[in-house]
Order: C-alpha cells, then structure tokens, then sequence
C-alpha cells in the first residue's frame, strides 16, 4: 500500500526531496541575503497583496479581472484563450458542494462513467480527469478521491491545449482549484445546510490575523446525507497559516485533509428507443446492497514561499507531498433476462453483480515559478518562468471485486437491506511509477501601448514503470516540447483581441498503466506520445462600466496523431495514425449588469467534431466503436449553464439558472445516443443584515430524469429535484 512507501521509500523519492529542501533552501538564502541589505531596501511591500484582492473580489462577485491559471497573477485579458471562473460567491449561490457539481456546469465538459468507479472527465471531448488533467493551486491533483468544495475560493478552468504552462495532459484544457488562503483581516464563517435525502452539512471559514502580517485562516466540514440507501459522509479540515504576508518574504504552511466514506449508486440499465438511451428507474432510487461503498481520502501538505525583489520580480516555490486513496466496492445493477421495456414493471427482478476496485497514490511535488516585469531594448516585457518537478508513486487492483453475491430485488423494492460479507482478501496490487521534471519560459512583449507578443516553450522529461504481481510489465521515458505563441491587440482597458496557438501531449501513461502482457493491451506501452494542438481567436471585454466581462472566442482542436493498432503488428504496438477535431466557439459571461442584477453565463457550441483517420472497422451490425467520419462520443454539439440573481430589496434577492447538454454517444457506442436535457435550479435568499441570511435552494426542479454519465453499456442518472436551506452567519 501507499502507506508502506512512507517507511520505505523509492530511490527517486530520496533524490527528489532533498532537491525540493534544496531549492528552498535557496529561497530562505534570498531571504537571509536581502535582510543584510540597508534597511530602506528592506522596506515592506503594501500589506494588502493581490491573492487577498482576489479572493475577497471571489466571495463576494461573480467577476473576476484576475486569475493564477495562466502561472502568476494574470489579468484575464492577458491569457489568450478561453477561462471560466467558478468564483465562491457563484458556488455559494447554486449550492455546489461536490466538485462535479461544479463540472457538470461548465460549457464543453462531458462525463464517462468509467468501470472502476472513477469518472473520466471530457473538455471538448478530450479526456481530462483520468490524464490528470485537474489541479490544486497550479500543482496536480491525483484523480482518485472524491472532492468537495468547502476549501474553494474559486475553480478556474482554462480551454484548451495548455502542455507549455501543465506539462502532459491538457489536450481539451485543465481544471484549477484555488484554495482558500489567509487574509490579513478577522473575520469569520459559519453555514448550515439541511436539505433532501437527510443532508446536513456544517462548513465553517474561520480566518485570524494573528500578527501585523501574519493570519491563519481554517477551513472546516462535516457533512452527512441519506438519499434513500445512498450514504455519504465527509470529514474535512484545512489550515493554513501564513506569515510575512504582502512583505519581501511570504511563508505559508497548509495542511489538507478530506475523507468521504460513502455507499454509491454504481449505475442504472437502460433501454433504447430507435438508438435512443431511454432512462429506465428513478434517479433517486438505490438498489445496490447495504454492504456497498465507496471510500476515499486526500492528505496533503503544502510548504511555500514567495520572494519579492526590488526590481519588480517574484519567486514563487511550492513543495507538496500527499496520499490519496480509493476503495470501491459496489454492485453494477441490470434487468433480469427477457426485460423489455414493455414489461417493465414493479416486479421486474434487478440483479446486482459486483464491481470492485481499490488503489492509493503518493504524490510529491516541486514547483519554482519566477515572475519578472522589466524594460529591454526599448520594450516592456513580462516574464514567466519556472521549473515543475513531481513523482507519483501509485498501486492500483482494477478489479478487486469478489464472487457474485446472487442477491436480487426487484424494481419496486430498492434498499431492500440485503448484506454480504467481504471475502475478497488482500488484493495483488498494479504499481504505477512516474516521475517528471519541466522547464518553462514564456515572455510577453509589448511592442507599444496596444500590441503584445507572447512566446513560451517548456520542456518535460517523463519517465514511468508499470510492475504486475509478478514483475515488470513495461517502462518508458518521453522528452518533449511544448511551444506557445499568441497576439494580442489592446486598444484600450475595455477590450483586448487574440490570436493563439498552443500544443498538448498524452503519454502511454497517462491513465496508470501501460498495458498487461496477459490481456493483450501491453500494445500501448510501444507507442510514443500522443499531440495535440489548438487555434484560437477571440476577444475580452469589459461592459457595463467595468461590472461585467465577456469573452467571445473561436477554436480549432486537434489531436493529429491518435493512437491506433497497428494492422501488421496488432500484438506488439500501435501506431500514431489516427486524427480526430472539435471546432467551434466559446462564450463566458459574468459579473453585474446593473447594481441590482448578476450574471453568469458559459456555452460552448461544436458544431463540427470527427474523427478524420482512422483503422477502426465498422462492426457487421453497424455498432460497435466510432468509425472514421464519425462524431466522436462525448462531444455534445451545445453544452452550458447560465445564472442570474436579482436583488429585489435590501433582505430579498432572488435567483435563477439553467444547465444543458445536447445529444452524445457514449465512447465506444456510434449506434446509441443520450437525449439532450434542460435541468432548472432556483434560489431566494432573505438577509436580516450584511452578515446573516437564510437560503432556499432547489435544483432540478422539475425532476428531470436523464442521462448524464455515459459509459458503452449503463449511464448514471442526473441528480433528482433537491430542496436546501441554508443558514449562513459572518462573524
């Protein structure tokens, strides 16, 4: 297990840390240096930093001008591609507790519903969850817990191939948690939830300003739910504590902890309606066994500092170290033989066979990010440049799942109590090595008041080795570059114009594996690195006296050299012969239209997306996987949400919004296909005063019952109507 490595650590893990101890090391020697200068240069910097800025602006607005996702702070008009940003006060205002609540309203992201429990996240129908494609304050996070977002003060996604700013990956875009962090003020939180299926959740935001720069702030949750069998419990704490905030040297130390021990709703059956999927039981209903569940842990901490120096220049250095783990073991529900639609009823048996998974993961990770503003040869520039150093230490049983139990039920007793025992035993793990070290500059030139160049590269070098039981089964090492450039046009502070063009890459490792040579995938382990690339060309603007922004962009992304199985050595490897697109264009919009009245508005339309080269053949039947001139699945041409609320009077404000996806095939299945949706969600909100409201949320109200994670034989179901009120207190 994970735990082991703690006791026993990996050759590399040896070398890793202590370059890690090493750099800031280095760090504390700017430190130590600049405290021997006089003391006028020594001279603190203006207590209220930007990050603080930031995050009281993410609390309290649906706007945001500034973002980290681009490394450092940037203004969003400097990044020439499309990001959303989630902010705090939009999460608050829709009740987004689950991280996936979060992704199931972001234009362009789709869900497969993955045989081991994990969904398999899709940005433009490029995979992103399991490629590790999602971060926590520009560091990866691994993919095998289940997130809340009580730590949040906002989710920024970024669109598009992004592998010079994140390394592998990144093909459709990434995902980035930023967490809560200490601000130099008292002030503090307290909400209470009580909602549908016995929930109740307690959060708490507690942040202390312990010295003149110094404060810690502590994030809490306890969280507890019963949706008719479903049971989930969670347990979460985050301290942070921060000293030297907004002088020449920042010190922080965070500590991370979230375990979620619930019991899932594996899946649903369905049927088909002309290769339509017809949703077939209530969302709301369980009917796997109560020994079911799904449990799973995050640990981290986080150490950094940031350097300031006199010429306008700052060294960010971050070093983490976590364990993360997952245990599944559920029941995958299906329809007793000779079910049709038509004689679905109430008595219709539903058998529950087992599914199984578990695996752990220890990720240690550097990041040195040095920023510099500076005048050359008569031109600004603003340099960004960096180095990203991470190893992942990960053992993973995919099956892990046990005989059958032979408990049935049928449709009209879901829960029905039944129990079996664990007699899987102690599971023969997969061991997942990876290690990786980057190098990245990207310089952004202005060639006068209103035209800026931007160029960057970054180098990755990955190395990984995947152990069976029984030994090695594959290693392989990747050098790769990644360049970036862009244009922007900026005639002035109310809009900016781009152009940009960025490339991204998969690796043979990016799902854990390289493939069993006693199953016939060692195949994939022969292959180099899958690329990608993306055009852009869009425009920010800022509208309504500056209270609202919009981005209006174009996209071309392109994987052009897709994995396929070679025809003459289909045993041994794969060719890089496929080729696959998704054009189209993308819509943010957010912030007030008046005083009175917010926004938040995310669509991507693709109106074109295929599958131009490749050697998969069509099944006899015409089903089987995507063809060459298909759509590729998970690619639904419309996807989006909008959010608006109105503040009626000084106690009342009211609120609105809209979810959406049209119609997909799941991966894997052209012949089949997943009805577009419309999902409604209301909000009315009653303050006493600045400090203390009440809250009533319901989503989905109409009770929509749909298809939303797709995989080639099930689907889970959107979530069924929910009612919440919610007591919140500033004090």
């Amino acid at each position: 297990m994970a735990k082991d490595t703690a006791l026993h650590p990996h050759p590399t893990d040896k070398a890793l840390l202590p370059l890690g101890a090493l750099m800031l090391a280095t760090s504390m020697g700017s430190w130590a240096q600049s405290n021997d200068v006089p003391s006028a240069a020594t001279a603190t910097l203006p207590a209220v930093t930007v990050r603080e800025a930031v995050q009281v602006q993410a609390k309290d607005s649906l706007q945001v001008k500034k973002t980290s996702i681009g490394k450092g702070q940037q203004e969003l008009r400097d990044i020439p591609q499309s990001v959303t940003v989630f902010t705090e006060r939009l999460m608050d205002d829709r009740n987004q507790d689950d991280f996936r609540e979060v992704l199931r309203t972001t234009s362009g992201v789709s869900f497969q519903a993955g045989e081991t429990g994990e969904e398999d996240v899709r940005l433009r129908g490029f995979s992103l969850g399991q490629a590790g494609d999602i971060y926590i304050d520009g560091m990866k996070d691994a993919p095998l817990y289940e997130r809340d977002t009580f730590n949040n003060d906002r989710v920024e996604v970024l669109k598009g191939s992004a592998s010079m700013l994140f390394g592998k990956g990144s093909t459709g875009g990434v995902v980035n948690q930023v967490n809560k962090a200490p601000l130099l003020i008292d002030q503090h939180e307290a909400t209470y939830t009580l909602g549908s299926g016995k929930e109740h959740r307690l959060t708490g935001d507690f942040n202390f300003k312990t010295g003149e720069n110094a404060a810690l702030r502590v994030n809490a949750l306890l969280h507890n739910a019963d949706n008719d069998g479903a049971i989930q419990k969670k347990r979460g704490i985050a301290p942070t504590f921060s000293w030297g905030i907004g002088t020449r040297d920042e010190f922080s130390v965070g500590l991370y902890s979230l375990e979620i021990d619930g019991r899932p709703s594996y899946n649903h059956p369905w049927f088909l309606d002309n290769g339509v999927i017809v949703p077939s039981l209530p969302a709301k209903n369980y009917y796997g066994l109560d020994s079911d569940y799904l449990n799973t842990s995050a640990q981290y901490v986080t150490l950094s500092h940031i350097h300031r120096f006199d010429n306008n220049a700052e060294l960010n250095t971050r070093l983490r170290h976590g364990t993360y783990e997952r245990d599944l073991w559920a029941s995958v529900i299906r329809f007793g033989q000779g079910t049709t639609r038509d004689n679905l009823n109430s008595s219709t048996v539903v058998t529950r066979s087992p599914k199984g998974r578990i695996g752990s993961s220890d990720l240690t990770q550097l990041q040195s990010d040095y920023t510099h503003t500076f005048d050359w040869l008569g031109k600004k520039h603003a340099l960004i440049a960096g180095v990203d150093i991470y190893h992942d230490d990960a053992e993973r049983n995919q099956s892990f799942a046990g005989a059958a139990s032979g408990l049935d039920t049928t449709v009209g007793n879901p829960n029905n109590g039944d129990w079996r025992a664990d007699t899987r035993g102690a599971p023969a793990y997969n061991r997942f090595t990876a290690r990786n070290i980057s190098l990245y500059a990207q310089d952004t030139m202005s060639l006068n008041a209103a035209f800026k160049l931007l160029a960057g590269l970054r180098y990755d070098r990955f190395k990984a080795s995947y152990h069976t039981p029984t030994g090695l089964s594959h290693a392989r090492s990747d050098g790769l570059w990644s360049p970036r450039v862009g244009a922007l046009y900026q005639p002035d502070d109310l809009a900016s114009y781009y152009v940009s063009y960025g490339t991204s890459y998969n690796t043979s490792g990016d799902t854990y594996q390289f493939g069993n040579p006693n199953d016939g995938t060692a195949k994939t382990a022969n292959t180099p690195a899958e690329k990608s690339r993306n055009f852009e060309l869009g425009g920010k603007w800022e509208l309504f006296q500056k209270r609202a922004s919009l981005g209006v962009a174009a996209f071309y992304s392109e994987k052009y050299n897709e994995r396929n199985t070679d025809p003459d050595t289909a045993a041994q490897q794969q060719l890089l012969s496929g080729k696959r697109h998704a054009a189209g264009m993308e819509f943010n919009l957010a912030g007030r239209i008046t005083p009175r009245w917010e926004v938040f508005y995310n669509h991507t339309w693709i109106p074109s997306a295929k599958i131009d080269e490749s050697n998969v053949a069509l099944a006899a039947n015409g089903g089987g996987a995507q063809v060459k001139g298909d759509r590729p699945g998970l690619t639904p041409k419309h996807s989006g949400s909008v959010w608006t609320s109105y503040t009626l009077t000084p106690q009342w404000r009211v609120g609105a919004g809209l979810n959406y996806r049209s119609k997909q095939n799941p991966e894997g299945s052209r012949a089949v296909q997943a009805d577009s949706f419309v999902t409604a969600d209301a909000m009315v909100e009653y303050s006493w005063n600045e400090n203390t409201s009440l809250k009533l949320n319901v989503t989905n109200l109409s009770d929509k019952l749909y298809a939303d994670s797709l995989y080639r034989g099930f689907y889970a179901p959107g979530a069924p109507r929910a009612v919440q009120l919610t007591l919140k207190t500033r004090f």
